[in-house]
């Protein structure tokens, strides 16, 4: 079973090191993600980590406790499959919870394994933002 903590500035490295080691949703401008918002999600918001057996981190999601957005979720790939993912999405949701949100909404690139994730996760699809990714809304 993974290990989901709050993400601390130690785990930058190794978040770089997930963020960049998926097949899937490639950051290939790696302007669009600034120094400033990974900050500000690490130092206002809600950034979990999941850990393997070893105490590697393996995945990371933000949420922003504001709006309800979850604005990431990733897991690097050679650990994927192994509980990662939902254990970080069930923690966001969780803390999204318990600050007061009835809902989250997300976007994801059309026709992804994430797609295939999110809606097995009970999350429902929208339909398309103008960048042609799939909006997901889920209650709770």
């Amino acid at each position: 079973m993974p290990a989901i903590r709050p993400a601390t500035r130690a785990d930058l490295p190794r978040i770089h090191e997930v963020r960049h080691g998926t097949a899937e949703n490639r950051l290939t401008d790696p302007s669009k993600v600034t120094d400033e918002e990974v900050q500000w999600y690490m130092d206002h918001a809600i950034f979990l980590v999941s850990e393997d057996d070893a105490g590697t981190v393996q995945g990371f999601t933000c949420a922003n406790h504001q709006t309800g957005y979850i604005w990431a979720l990733f897991v690097i790939d050679a650990a994927q499959r192994k509980g990662h993912g939902s254990a970080l999405l069930e923690a966001a949701l969780q803390r999204l919870k318990d600050a007061g949100h009835r809902q989250s909404h997300l976007s994801t690139g059309a026709g992804t394994g994430a797609e295939r994730f999110y809606g097995a996760q009970g999350w429902a699809a929208m339909g398309q933002a103008v960048d042609a990714s799939i909006v997901f809304r889920r209650t709770f």
